[in-house]
């Protein structure tokens, strides 16, 4: 399986307009209704080429939208890459020096002797985000994948992903070695805090079915959060919620040993293999098995394949969950 490309159908948003905002920090508005209630953020743009989250704070933002209870931040983040999209090489607006993605511990932030756009730009959105209890974070992704919930290890972030009800696949992982995701920053990752947060991956990144999708999620956040009413947000936005749920534990990753690694079939991702030892790849010429039935395929990509990388990681079923229609 080689790297595809795929037809950009989105308008990607001319943000500069939000660039100014009370909170200091550019492209970050928090707004304060004076009344008691969580602090919700909805964050786009944590990779720059990921549009979708951008289309929804763009809208939300020229709509006015303000909170009823509670406090509201919406953000783009690393509007560096974003500036930088270049639809005839659309991933390269990913980031700019380094995932944006994987900045997310105090040791890294605090660490004066490292430097990139994005930590500096981390840094700078750090002191709102340190007071957020509630974030959805906007993602998509690269391969032409149904839609799925990131919810994180932790029994809080599951819980959190079933009380929103959509997309139909949650994802329980521990995140990656490289480096700490923003989901699971801070108290975010503490099973002891009241914090929470999911990242949501609406599909892939320039189909216009994944702003549908941000639409549904951001809609459904928000009036579960309590800091706005169903009527508040624009008319439209919700879309049916799907039969049932699937929990899916990430158990273990398949790792290149080197460039001699291909996969099976054309996997973009979600894929169920009912038998174990099912052969869905080859890596050296040696067949790489599911180690157990009802295994899913969780975002598999050989973009960036070398010796060491992750080609997919392997989530095994735990629960499925129906939705009375």
């Amino acid at each position: 399986m080689s790297a595809r490309a795929y037809p950009i159908e989105l308008a990607f948003p001319d943000i500069s307009a939000h660039e100014k905002s009370d909170t200091g920090i550019a492209y970050v508005h928090t707004f304060d209704s004076g009344v008691a209630g969580p602090h919700v953020m909805i964050n786009a743009l944590t990779h720059g080429n990921e549009v979708c989250g951008a289309i929804v704070v763009d809208a939300l933002l020229r709509a006015r939208l303000r909170p009823r209870r509670g406090k509201l931040t919406f953000a783009f983040a690393n509007v560096d890459a974003y500036a930088r999209f270049d639809s005839s090489k659309p991933d390269a607006a990913r980031f700019v020096d380094q995932d944006f993605n994987r900045v997310w511990t105090s040791q890294t932030l605090d660490d004066a002797s490292l430097d990139s756009s994005e930590l500096r730009r981390a840094r700078a959105m750090r002191p709102v985000i340190d007071t957020v209890d509630l974030l959805l974070d906007l993602h998509s992704m690269h391969e032409k994948s149904k839609p799925l919930i990131v919810a994180g290890p932790l029994d809080k972030g599951i819980a959190l992903a079933e009380q929103l009800g959509t997309p139909a696949t949650v994802i329980c992982d521990e995140g990656h070695p490289d480096g700490r995701r923003m989901r699971d920053y801070d108290g975010f990752g503490d099973p002891q805090s009241a914090k929470n947060a999911l990242l949501i991956e609406c599909g892939q990144h320039w189909e216009a079915s994944a702003a549908g999708v941000a639409r549904d999620v951001t809609a459904r956040f928000l009036v579960r959060s309590g800091v706005v009413d169903e009527a508040d947000l624009p008319a439209g936005w919700t879309l049916p919620l799907p039969d049932e749920m699937l929990i899916v534990r990430v158990t273990e990753p398949v790792v290149a040993k080197s460039l001699d690694f291909r996969f099976a079939d054309n996997y973009t991702g979600l894929e169920v293999f009912p038998e174990a030892g099912s052969v869905i790849g080859w890596s050296d010429d040696e067949a790489v098995r599911t180690p157990y039935a009802d295994c899913m395929l969780v975002m598999p990509s050989l973009r960036q394949l070398r010796a060491g990388v992750t080609v997919v990681r392997l989530g095994k079923i735990e629960r499925r969950i129906a939705h009375a229609q």
